[in-house]
Formats: structure tokens, sequence, C-alpha cells
């Protein structure tokens, strides 16, 4: 894939199941590339094993790295600290994972035990134990972000995934958004995943991306 996609991508995700096959190897290697790595593990453990991880993170060059931001203030303020141990080449950034795209606000409220869910109401809650936490940012849905936008201004930057291309297959998300529609609501990243991975032609799929993306600030 980054064979195919070339210059065309310079940033990129390594999942649970690309890091958990390759491991720290598979973000050296694009590092050595010259590609920035964002390594998606959302981490949630005590604070003192939060800390080593994202110190040995860092420690691999990567530029983002998630935690979950129910893990608490203290959590993540620990991942932020090990993160800046660990760099040594550029600043591995924490963002705390607020709510799955792959949840709704049913699916919300049956794992937390309530009879119902505002999900947008939650999400800018957990951001807020992510602020306290001098965490850089957050993950969440498009539909969220105007949200959090309102309530943090710049303080916290927005990783939106859940990103389709128009009329394209929504897969296991449930809170989807075009690449368009999440940057003009305040996104600074936006993870492409199977709308470019999962095209018949992946570049061409990219180039859609950023052509819908042009003029955006």
């Amino acid at each position: 894939m980054v064979r195919r996609l070339g210059e065309s991508c310079d940033f990129y995700k390594v999942g649970l199941e690309l890091f958990s096959a390759e491991g720290p190897a598979i973000v050296s290697w694009l590092r050595g590339l010259g590609k920035e790595v964002f390594v998606d593990l959302k981490l949630h453990d005590i604070p003192n094993t939060v800390r080593g991880a994202a110190r040995s993170v860092a420690r691999h060059g990567a530029s983002l790295l998630t935690v979950h931001a129910s893990g608490g203030r203290e959590m993540v303020a620990a991942a932020v600290e090990g993160a800046s141990e660990g760099q040594e080449n550029g600043t591995c950034a924490i963002l705390g994972v607020t709510i799955l795209t792959s949840m709704d606000a049913g699916g919300v409220a049956t794992v937390w035990g309530r009879t119902a869910v505002e999900v947008q109401e939650e999400v800018v809650r957990l951001a807020g134990l992510v602020a306290e936490g001098q965490g850089a940012g957050i993950v969440c849905s498009g539909h969220e972000a105007s949200a959090v936008r309102a309530h943090y201004g710049s303080q916290l930057g927005l990783l939106v995934p859940g990103i389709r291309l128009p009329g394209g297959d929504a897969h296991d998300q449930r809170r989807v958004m075009t690449p368009a529609a999440a940057a003009a609501a305040g996104a600074r990243w936006l993870i492409l995943g199977r709308a470019v991975t999962g095209a018949p032609d992946p570049a061409e799929a990219m180039a859609q991306v950023r052509a819908s993306l042009a003029g955006i600030s």
C-alpha cells in the first residue's frame, strides 16, 4: 500500500493488527521511508504501565499515540510524560480516544449500564479529561467535532476516524462522515482507512480525498 500510494500519502496509521503482527519494526520501517506514523494502540491500563508503553512507542519515532480517555486524567498525564521521556527525534503527541465510531448511543448505554446516553455530551466530557491530563487532542467522530471545538477551541486537536467517500460503504462504523465535512467541522487529522485501502484503486481514492479537501483550511 505504501508503494502504491507513493508521495500522495506521508502519514500512516499502525493499528493493533499490524503492530501485533510486526511489532515496533513496522514503525521504524515507515520512518525510514520518511513517513510520519500514528500508532493506534488505544492504551488503557494503570498510569505507570501506560507511561512505560508510551515511552517505548515514542522511542521508535511515532508522531501520534492513542490512549483511552476513559482511563482518566492521571493515566493520560502519565502517557504524556512517558512520550516526552521517549521522544528523541520529534514529538510524540498523545490523543485520547473518546467513544469508538463503531458504537452508537444504544451501544454505549448498554456497555455503561445506563438507560440512555447522549453521545455528544459524553465525548465532550471525556475530552475534558484529556485536556486536564495535557493530552494534545482527542479521537472523536466528525459528528461531535464541532461541539468539542466549541468547548475547547484549538486546545485539543481532533482526529476523526470513520471517514468515507460520498456513497462509500460504512462497513462496521456507525458515525461516519466525508473527508470534506469532517475537515470543515474542525478535524486536524483524518483516518481514511478502508475508504482508501478497501477501494479498487487506492491511489485514485487517495486522489479523490485530496481533491475534496482542496481549499479547506
